[in-house]
């Protein structure tokens, strides 16, 4: 066989090298916002109010991070409040009904997010089209055709971005936040985190406009990549920031925080947030901004809930503003899918190995936090009651000055329901649920009982028995998590 004459052979490397190139994908780019329009865009405020939806009433769920055993658990929640019927007004109406906004980390952003696109629709096959998939092995089986590997060393595309076509193709229909608002449901909070400074970016645009982006063009499965992105394993989602560039001008409410002379104790998160905030508005010094697993920052989803509980604590403004003044209760559910498995460790002199003890190391911080953030939520509920309780009382008649001012609380009822599968009131079941892994595919038997959990967990909280009194709760549409 005549040997391949060298100047041909190269051409033909260089041919296939370029072809390789040419199909390589490019990143997806986020488009500028033209001019900052607060009346615009997908955003809590500019929800549309729903018929039977109690405006008095504020429901919040927050789904933590955990692979697929978050998106089982949170989703068995939705399925237990759909079964729940209250009084509103003396009108029966399901408890599902009445939530405004579900906050999702990670594996939560997955049912948040698709709960917020199908609504109803969702209980129809949810379990069969993606909690029962395979998702990890699909992952691994795009990752390992030499196909995609051009797309793999392309600059800012890279496993996430990968993940998230998979996510389209599964579950999310490559809809857009367009889609997103176009919907009658809750809002969906889905968050990520900005790797270089750790602060929480939320898919809402809210936070889009101190990068100065139109959110509606963002691919839900974006949003869900970047929410999910566990560092090392998955890629980050790298997103344009076009700071400064559209006027953009913060609440006239947040100026008070920045007075020198406001030092109100619950302002101090308040005024950290509005640091990460003005950090974004230098598009030109950080054009981008890498984007990760939302539960670094925030694994239950709940430090936006805190922080706005917080800011309407300590602004007399906020509290008399048209939305705020109106709410009479707010219901936040902390749906914490965090699990505790057991470990032989202590039995043995044998020391864990080194992968046994990065990961432990990088959890124990994410789950002490979050256990700090409900401690900080049950902290709020009571020293709200305990200032209502005094006011009442009179003993703080009389004196409205300075120390006064600065203990007053909104006169807003505030429940905070812990459903974690810690609370579980069977203890083998709760074994199981903590031996159950975080990865992207489970038995099918692993998503049933994860679902039933939530069920078991709110009819034995005294908590929620007390919202339910409170709500007049009737009945519930029948028995025992749905199958």
């Amino acid at each position: 066989m005549k040997a391949i004459p060298q100047r041909v052979y190269s051409a033909i490397v260089f041919t296939l090298v370029a072809a390789l190139l040419a199909a390589c994908a490019s990143r997806p780019v986020n488009p500028p916002l033209e001019t900052f329009d607060r009346r615009a865009g997908y955003r809590l405020e500019n929800r549309p109010e729903r018929p039977g939806n109690d405006p008095g009433t504020v429901v919040v769920l927050a789904f933590s991070g955990g692979g697929m055993r978050a998106a089982a658990f949170s989703f068995g929640v939705l399925e237990e409040l759909r079964r729940i019927e209250v009084s509103i007004d003396g009108k029966p109406t399901r408890l599902l009904d009445q939530v405004d906004l579900i906050t999702g980390v990670s594996g939560g952003s997955f049912t948040a997010l698709a709960y917020g696109l199908y609504g109803e629709k969702l209980f129809d096959d949810y379990v069969t089209r993606f909690l029962e998939h395979d998702v990890q092995g699909d992952l691994v089986a795009r990752f390992l055709n030499p196909a995609t590997w051009p797309d793999l060393v392309s600059e800012g595309w890279g496993r996430s971005e990968m993940a998230a076509q998979l996510y389209d193709d599964l579950l999310f229909e490559h809809k857009t936040y367009a889609d997103l608002d176009a919907t009658p449901g809750p809002m969906i909070l889905a968050s990520a985190t900005d790797i270089s400074t750790g602060s929480r970016l939320a898919f809402s645009q809210s936070e889009f406009d101190l990068i100065c982006s139109n959110l509606l063009t963002m691919p839900v499965s974006r949003a869900a990549a970047a929410s999910s992105a566990v560092p090392l394993v998955m890629s980050p989602v790298t997103i344009n920031n076009y700071g400064g560039t559209c006027g953009f001008r913060p609440p006239y409410w947040l100026r008070q925080f920045e007075d020198p002379d406001n030092r109100l104790r619950p302002a101090g998160r308040a005024l950290q947030r509005i640091k990460e905030m003005n950090a974004y508005q230098d598009g030109k010094d950080r054009p981008y901004l890498h984007l990760v697993d939302g539960g670094i920052s925030d694994n239950l989803g709940v430090r936006a809930i805190i922080e706005s509980l917080e800011e309407i604590e300590a602004s007399a403004v906020l509290r008399q503003s048209k939305r705020i003044n109106r709410i009479r209760r707010v219901v936040v559910l902390v749906v914490n899918s965090l699990s505790v498995p057991a470990t032989n460790w202590d039995r043995t002199e044998r020391p864990p190995n080194d992968l046994q003890i990065l990961l432990k190391a990088t959890g124990v911080p994410i789950d002490r936090y979050s256990y700090e953030a409900v401690e900080i939520l049950k902290d709020i509920v009571a020293r709200w009651d305990t200032v209502r309780e005094l006011r009442e009382s009179g003993a703080l008649r009389g004196g409205r000055g300075a120390k006064g001012q600065g203990i007053d609380v909104p006169d807003i009822d505030l429940y905070a329901i812990d459903v974690s599968i810690d609370a579980h009131p069977d203890p083998k079941e709760r074994t199981f649920l903590n031996q159950t892994p975080t990865s992207w595919v489970l038995t099918r038997e692993q998503v049933d009982r994860l679902r039933a959990a939530p069920a078991a967990i709110l009819r034995t909280s005294a908590d929620f028995a007390l919202l339910l009194e409170d709500l007049d709760a009737t009945k519930t549409r029948r028995e025992g998590p749905a199958q």
